[in-house]
């Protein structure tokens, strides 16, 4: 078997996975010689360990505006979106078992809220508009813990998190954002991803506010007294927090010209591909994400023609052979749910690798459609 030696030509697929940042890498590499000890020892090793570890904290911390003693290292973003949730409930278990969660929330979220009504607890979905922007007036009465994500991970669209009524504490999964919008305020939980900032794999944030209401949800070890189990991967955690820092110093650059590049896409996508729907707010939105469903196509087959021809995208609603399920995001804005592309552009993507996936976007497109006798 053969893979492909060099990465493809335009990576348009930063959502799932940015490149390791150039701070991570420098802050990984010189971690490793000395951060390998556990940092709860009391040996000089161990405590070099804990040096790094809790300026990894700091550096999160500064750059998320919240108190160093909110920030807990996950083994991943998933890990962290379910301690979040779980927490959170199992925090005010004497108030109630009610967890509402929007109806575009990733699978993490959703798969917490499962695992919560199998040991007899409650989950209800609100429902969302078109631009997959959750409905404040529809909520669902009497939550224990509300779950709104900052940002759609799928289309975009920016959720109104400080908007939402004080009646329960709000967990927000910031997994798609963090880095590259300022958080929220009103939330009493929230967890980040490193590697979709351009930290290493296998790093998660989870911030829990003071004060909140918060108890472990799951099984311990000896380090149950704190919000994470398990050994931190200290180099790892280090070069996220370099990686984040170095994304928020870039922000408003960055942001600027993503947004411009992806209004490029939306325009012209729709402009020049017939029976297409461009999703998500055309504004109030991720500056690097844009989604779009063509008709009468599938979504694998578009992004496998993509790739062929040099572009990594992502499709957020392929319905697989294997479950035939379309994505629940779309389900619920009642937009079409096949043939869909997401396309995230990475920190150094550049205008050029944009206007030749649109210049061959219409022939793939056409391709496809032909080829199914349309």
């Amino acid at each position: 078997m053969r893979y492909r030696s060099e990465p493809p030509p335009a990576y348009l697929d930063a959502a799932s996975a940015e490149p390791l940042h150039p701070a991570a890498r420098s802050a990984l590499l010189a971690a490793l010689d000395t951060g390998y000890a556990d940092p709860r020892r009391l040996h000089g090793p161990a405590r070099s360990a804990r040096l790094l570890l809790d300026n990894a904290r700091e550096v999160v911390a500064t750059a998320l505006g919240v108190r160093p003693d909110e920030v807990t290292f996950t083994p991943s973003g998933t890990h962290a979106v379910h301690l979040g949730v779980l927490g959170l409930l199992a925090g005010r278990s004497r108030h109630g078992d009610h967890l509402v969660a929007s109806a575009v929330e990733h699978s993490a979220v959703l798969h917490a809220g499962e695992w919560h009504e199998r040991r007899g607890g409650r989950l209800s979905l609100a429902p969302v508009d078109r631009a997959g922007r959750v409905r404040i007036r529809d909520l669902p009465p009497e939550p224990t813990v509300l779950a709104v994500q900052t940002a759609n991970h799928e289309v975009g669209t920016v959720q109104p998190v400080a908007e939402l009524p004080g009646t329960a504490p709000v967990f927000t999964d910031a997994c798609a954002s963090m880095g590259r919008l300022p958080l929220p305020t009103g939330w009493a939980a929230a967890a980040g991803s490193a590697h979709k900032w351009g930290g290493p794999a296998g790093v998660g944030v989870l911030l829990v506010r003071k004060g909140s209401r918060w108890r472990h949800p799951f099984p311990g070890d000896d380090r149950i007294d704190e919000r994470t189990t398990g050994f931190e991967n200290v180099p790892a955690a280090l070069a996220a927090a370099a990686a984040l820092q170095a994304v928020v110093e870039e922000r408003a650059e960055r942001t600027a010209r993503q947004h411009a590049l992806v209004s490029l896409v939306r325009s012209r996508v729709a402009a020049e591909v017939p029976d297409v729907e461009v999703v998500g707010d055309p504004e109030d939105r991720l500056p690097h994400l844009v989604t779009f469903s063509c008709l009468y196509v599938d979504g694998e087959a578009l992004v496998t023609e993509l790739d062929r021809r040099g572009f990594a995208v992502a499709s957020g609603s392929a319905c697989t052979a294997s479950t035939l399920t379309p994505s629940h995001v779309l389900a619920a804005m009642g937009v079409l749910t096949h043939g869909n592309v997401r396309l995230s552009l990475g920190r150094d993507a550049t205008r050029e690798e944009v206007e030749a996936f649109l210049d061959a976007l219409p022939a793939v497109v056409s391709s496809i459609r032909a080829e199914a006798g349309l």
